[in-house]
């Protein structure tokens, strides 16, 4: 594999670089580096944290995969797309499906249909995740970048990790929240009772997530409708931080509680997202209306 150095990438260490563009785990990485497997402008690299530069050639001789159960298209999988180019693909999930493969499904995934229209995904990145960038819960809809190839997918996730990435969400919480905004700024790990769940705890990984008040309700039940904007990408962020304020998503029955709305699921939705193209960094912004099951939660609000 040969690639040329984007200036999304300038300055990142060749490791990251070549996990990225290969998909392989940091360990493999490590073990090609050590074995002469890395070349950066035709000389071998000698240290992992080396850091690259744009238009640096970088040169990987990536070993033969082991053949496993990698994901395979299938076209029951119906995938909303909103965009889609060479470089990346913007969806807007709809809440039930599960976003890639893992212990609990095996099958019939958003990675799974993405394969069916875009078979060149399947040597993007992870190969149980092919081109995935970030993720939504399985309840939660709402929009989504897929990046096409390694190049896209090694820029769109610098851009998280500078946290250049909006990611905006529209979510109906429990309560009133008195203040008109704040910041929920408070780190994010497995709980210690229930593995399964995560909770804010002091060994968790440090976690932001900005809040506005946008209406409130006081009938049939008080709730307050919030736009959320991560500024981290834990998992379960917003649900976890609203449910340590006190005002957990309406249907979230994991970190909140049964409600008199009876929903079937959190009312979260992923209304907005906005990041620099991969290709010209030009920024692009993408929104999506609620869908139609939380719409009609919110006109019997009042």
């Amino acid at each position: 594999m040969k690639e040329t150095v984007p200036r999304a990438l300038d300055g990142e260490r060749v490791d990251r670089v070549v996990a990225f563009l290969t998909g392989l785990p940091r360990s493999e990485v490590a073990d090609l580096v050590a074995n002469g497997g890395v070349r950066l402008d035709g000389a071998a690299v000698r240290a992992r944290s080396r850091r690259v530069a744009e238009g640096d050639v970088v040169e990987i001789d990536v070993p033969e995969a082991a053949d496993s159960s990698h994901p395979i298209a299938d076209p029951t999988v119906e995938v909303p797309v909103v965009h889609a180019d060479e470089h990346v693909i913007v969806v807007d999930k709809p809440a039930g499906l599960v976003v890639h493969p893992g212990a609990g499904q095996r099958q019939g995934t958003l990675v799974h249909g993405l394969l069916h229209l875009y078979p060149d995904l399947a040597d993007v990145g992870d190969r149980e995740r092919p081109g995935i960038v970030h993720r939504l819960d399985k309840g939660t809809s709402g929009l989504m970048v897929v990046a096409r190839t390694p190049l896209a997918l090694a820029a769109l996730t610098a851009q998280l990790k500078r946290r250049d990435v909006e990611r905006r969400y529209l979510a109906l919480v429990v309560g009133e929240v008195g203040e008109g905004r704040g910041v929920v700024d408070a780190p994010i790990g497995r709980s210690a009772r229930q593995p399964t769940r995560m909770a804010v705890t002091a060994r968790g990984r440090a976690a932001r997530t900005r809040y506005e008040v946008l209406e409130r309700y006081t009938g049939p039940v008080a709730a307050t409708l919030l736009e959320c904007r991560l500024e981290t990408g834990r998992t379960h962020q917003v649900r976890v931080h609203l449910a340590a304020i006190g005002h957990p998503v309406v249907g979230d029955t994991r970190y909140g509680r049964t409600d008199a709305l009876a929903m079937k699921r959190p009312f979260l939705h992923a209304h907005e997202l906005a990041f620099d193209h991969p290709a010209d960094g030009s920024r692009r912004r993408f929104h999506s209306p609620l869908p139609l099951d939380l719409a009609e939660v919110r006109e019997h609000l009042d």
